[in-house]
């Protein structure tokens, strides 16, 4: 049996309640739900627009949930604050662009500025114990890169492999995301992977040599319609173990 851990990810609980400006469906609740059908991480995305996930759910997620909490943010001043208000247990740092649907590749490490404030995001929350992973293309230089601004884990965006059609394209997406692995392997970071990943798609990836957690939100919040959150939640679960 697979050791991969399942990280939930409930911005879209939040997303529905904001469609409203209500106070249900609660994340909160989402959360303790997700917990009990075998999640084994919370992740939340707290944006600059704020469209779902709102601080009085981190808030809230830390104080009423005994949970593994993992937030995803962007390299600012404000998303570095909010960290360290409410201190998840760990980090991942995303791109994040105004205007887009969702996360639309990993981030972009060519550019000098980018770097300059992800490392300054990393020492910072690294300083206070917060293990930070970046979300990445499955690149060698990228991921070479993370290993030199001192990241602890690497998040592979599975977007491209997730949205390919045939056997053929996906089974190439699938060998850059296992070379991909191997790098960060050796680099002796942690190997996590995420974007896209639904009960069709997510095995081939679970089974990737040294692969630690997945986190995956969507197919599970949209599935969870039909059976329920804790079933949706338990589906999942059992197909990355398995």
């Amino acid at each position: 049996m697979s050791s991969v851990k399942l990280g939930v990810n409930i911005d879209h609980i939040a997303t529905l309640r904001q469609a409203r400006k209500e106070t249900n469906p609660d994340p909160v609740e989402a959360a303790k739900v997700a917990i009990s059908g075998g999640a084994d991480i919370i992740v939340m995305h707290i944006r600059g627009d704020r469209r779902h996930i709102q601080e009085t759910d981190l808030e809230r997620v830390r104080k009423e949930v005994k949970c593994y909490m993992h937030l995803e943010m962007a390299a600012t001043e404000e998303m570095r604050n909010i960290a360290l208000k409410y201190m998840p247990d760990s980090v991942c740092i995303v791109p994040e662009r105004p205007g887009e649907v969702t996360t639309e590749g990993g981030l972009n490490l060519k550019n000098k500025e980018n770097i300059k404030e992800i490392e300054k995001t990393i020492k910072v929350l690294s300083d206070k114990g917060i293990e930070i992973s970046l979300f990445l293309d499955p690149e060698p230089n990228d991921i070479r890169m993370a290993y030199k601004l001192k990241a602890d884990t690497v998040e592979i965006c599975t977007k491209k492999y997730a949205e390919s059609w045939g056997r053929k394209n996906q089974a190439k997406e699938l060998e850059r995301i296992q070379l991909a692995s191997y790098l960060v392997k050796e680099l002796n970071m942690k190997l996590h992977a995420g974007h896209g990943l639904d009960y069709y798609n997510v095995r081939p990836i679970a089974k990737i040599e040294g692969m630690e957690c997945l986190n995956i939100g969507f197919s599970i919040i949209t599935r969870a319609i039909f059976v329920g959150l804790k079933d949706a939640v338990k589906q999942m679960k059992d197909i990355i173990i398995s």
